[in-house]
């Protein structure tokens, strides 16, 4: 006889599941390698994520400028230059996230070389925007009224921001001296051109505006007799009456009877080089621009007139005057008769005299 204990235990034995065992074809390498795969790309992306994410942070995030600072992109330089010499100058805190932005963005080909001011903390997203943008710094240059072209070029071939070299004096009065706004980089003869642009322009306006009773007949004269009269006085409210004292002479077939006319041609565009004293001697050398000598206009301008000289030398003062003299104020006497004149010389001479004194 069976014991029905046993029996249930033989019974729950047998209805107990067999265990399953994995398949060959789970087991297959190519299995396990397409698994890995999988598991890598898994990885990858989320590691590529964070990466991506702190690159992200890293690129919008204040930069360490503690203040402005100017940098220079250089002409053809590759972006792996750039921002290696960023990165060393202390502009940016990491090279290659700003790479892969250029990259990415498509900056590496629109960045622009020049002269760049980078705002404190700027982050590299603001960097890179104003590489791209072109916002070069702009330096002021300024030439004073009454300079030669020689001295015009000398300044321009001493200006350290501008690239290549003029080797040839531009005509005398051909150049208009104000202020222009340049770019580090800029060749100087590109400023050269652009200051004949301005002249010719400036002359053409002026012409056209001209008093049509003047006795100049063209554009060329006018700029000589300004030239004259820009280096006659430094006063701006003397310009036209000057002017008006010289068409007065033309006018009445008298000699302009210019100090400055001799200096130029006795030394050209070096004339105002350094102060010279005109002695009687030099008054009698024979001289092409000497207007004691000659009647009528110089050969041509003396200096490059700035555009008051020559809108008062188009619109000069209506006056009587033929003669002027330094009144020791900076200003001049004007007389209408020779003997007026010469009282206006003797009081001048006296204000020398007593100069020379209170220097001794």
């Amino acid at each position: 006889m069976t014991d029905p204990g046993k029996r249930k235990t033989r019974r729950h034995q047998a209805e107990a599941p067999p265990v399953r065992r994995r398949s060959r074809a789970a087991r297959h390498p190519l299995v396990l390698a397409a698994n890995l795969v999988i598991f890598l790309i898994v990885v990858g992306l989320i590691g590529g994520g964070a990466l991506v994410l702190f690159g992200r942070q890293a690129y919008v995030a204040a930069g360490p400028l503690p203040e402005d600072v100017g940098v220079v992109i250089d002409r053809g330089a590759s972006v792996e230059t750039i921002a290696a010499g960023l990165e060393e100058r202390g502009v940016i805190t990491n090279r290659y996230v700003f790479m892969a932005a250029a990259y990415t963005t498509g900056a590496t080909r629109r960045m622009q070389a020049g002269e760049y001011m980078i705002p404190a903390r700027a982050s590299m997203e603001d960097v890179l925007d104003h590489l791209v943008s072109g916002r070069v710094v702009r330096h002021a240059i300024t030439f004073a009224e009454g300079l030669t072209s020689a001295q015009i070029v000398q300044r321009l071939n001493e200006a350290d921001i501008l690239t290549g070299r003029i080797d040839t004096i531009p005509p005398e009065g051909s150049l208009l001296p104000e202020t222009y706004q340049v770019t580090r980089g800029m060749p100087r003869q590109r400023l050269i051109d652009t200051m004949q642009t301005a002249q010719a322009s400036a002359l053409s306006e002026i012409w056209a505006n001209r008093d049509p009773s003047i006795p100049l007949s063209s554009p060329e004269e006018l700029v000589i007799l300004a030239s004259i009269v820009e280096k006659e006085t430094g006063q701006p409210n003397e310009r036209d009456e000057v002017a008006g004292v010289f068409i007065n002479r033309l006018n009445t077939n008298m000699r302009l009877q210019s100090d400055p006319t001799i200096l130029y041609g006795l030394y050209g565009g070096d004339a105002w080089a350094q102060s010279r004293t005109i002695y009687r001697s030099d008054m009698d050398r024979e001289n092409p621009y000497n207007t004691y000598q000659i009647n009528g206009l110089p050969p041509g301008p003396i200096t490059n007139p700035g555009r008051q000289a020559m809108e008062a030398t188009a619109n000069p003062a209506t006056t009587e005057a033929l003669y002027f003299v330094a009144d020791g104020t900076g200003g001049h006497a004007f007389a209408r008769t020779y003997e007026e004149h010469q009282r206006n010389v003797a009081r001048w001479r006296e204000i020398e005299r007593q100069r020379g004194q209170s220097t001794d």
